[in-house]
C-alpha cells in the first residue's frame, strides 16, 4: 500500500485513464467500465477498477496541476506495476480554429513548471507522448470519423496568470492549448520507461472567451473517453 493510495497488490490494473476530477473519475467508472470498484478514496481522490470489453482497466483522479498529478503517477507506476497511463482532461483553447469541445491529442507538452529544471541543468528536456499509444489514439479517431488536433500543448503551473494576454505568444509558435499535468506525466513516464498519453477535450477558449460549465467538464466528454479507452484495449 502506498501512501496516497490505499488499494492492495492487484487491485489496480495495468493500464489507468487519469482525469484530474476525481468526481469525473466517479463518472468514467459508472458509465464506461463494467462491474468497477472502488479502490481509493483517500483524500476524497477516487480511484476505481473494472472491465471494458473484457480488458481490466483502471481510473484514477490525479487533483490539478503537475505536482500533484505526479504523486498518483509515481504511486501508480512504482508500487503497482502501471504500464500504460492516459490523461483525460480538459483544456483551454490558443487557437481560433480550436473549438468548444474538440478534442487535442498531446504529442508534446511545454511547460511553465520549473520541475526538470533541477534535472537538467541549463537545458530544456522536452516531455513527448508515446508513439504507439498516440498512433492508436489517432488512428481509432479517424476510424470513427472523430475530428482531432495533435500538436504541442501547454502545461502550466496557473490557472489565473497575470497577465492574460500571455497565451498568444505560446499560440504565435503554435501550441494548441494549456491544461496542467502533461509534462509531468510524459516526464515521469519517461523516467521510468512506461507509456504515456494525454488525450484533452477543449472546455474554454481563451481566444473567443467562451467556456463549458463545471458540469459539462465533469460529465460530457465522452468522445475523449471513448478514444482512451480503444487506445488501451
Amino acid at each position: 500500500m502506498s501512501i496516497h493510495l490505499e488499494a492492495k497488490k492487484g487491485e489496480i490494473a495495468d493500464s489507468v485513464l487519469l482525469p484530474g476530477d476525481p468526481m469525473r473519475a466517479k463518472w468514467i467508472a459508472e458509465t464506461f467500465l463494467e462491474n468497477p470498484v472502488c479502490y481509493n478514496d483517500v483524500r476524497a481522490m477516487l480511484g476505481y477498477t473494472g472491465t471494458y470489453k473484457g480488458k481490466r482497466i483502471s481510473v484514477q483522479g490525479t487533483g490539478m496541476g503537475i505536482p500533484s498529478a505526479l504523486i498518483y503517477c509515481h504511486e501508480l507506476i512504482n508500487f503497482y506495476g502501471v504500464k500504460n497511463l492516459i490523461r483525460v482532461g480538459s483544456a483551454g483553447a490558443y487557437q481560433a480554429d480550436i473549438n468548444l469541445r474538440d478534442i487535442v491529442i498531446a504529442m508534446a507538452a511545454s511547460s511553465t513548471s520549473g520541475i526538470n529544471n533541477s534535472r537538467f541543468i541549463n537545458a530544456d528536456y522536452s516531455p513527448t507522448a508515446n508513439f504507439e499509444l498516440f498512433m492508436k489514439a489517432a488512428n481509432y479517431a479517424q476510424s470513427q470519423g472523430i475530428p482531432i488536433k495533435a500538436g504541442n500543448v501547454l502545461s502550466s503551473d496557473e490557472f489565473y496568470a497575470d497577465d492574460f494576454d500571455n497565451y498568444k505568444k505560446w499560440a504565435e509558435f503554435g501550441v494548441l492549448c494549456v491544461e496542467m499535468e502533461a509534462a509531468g506525466l510524459y516526464t515521469i513516464a519517461a523516467k521510468y520507461n512506461v507509456k504515456a498519453l494525454a488525450i484533452l477535450t477543449i472546455s474554454d477558449s481563451l481566444v473567443t472567451k467562451e467556456r463549458t460549465t463545471a458540469d459539462e467538464r465533469e460529465s460530457t466528454f465522452s468522445q475523449m473517453i471513448d478514444i482512451a479507452l480503444h487506445t488501451l484495449i
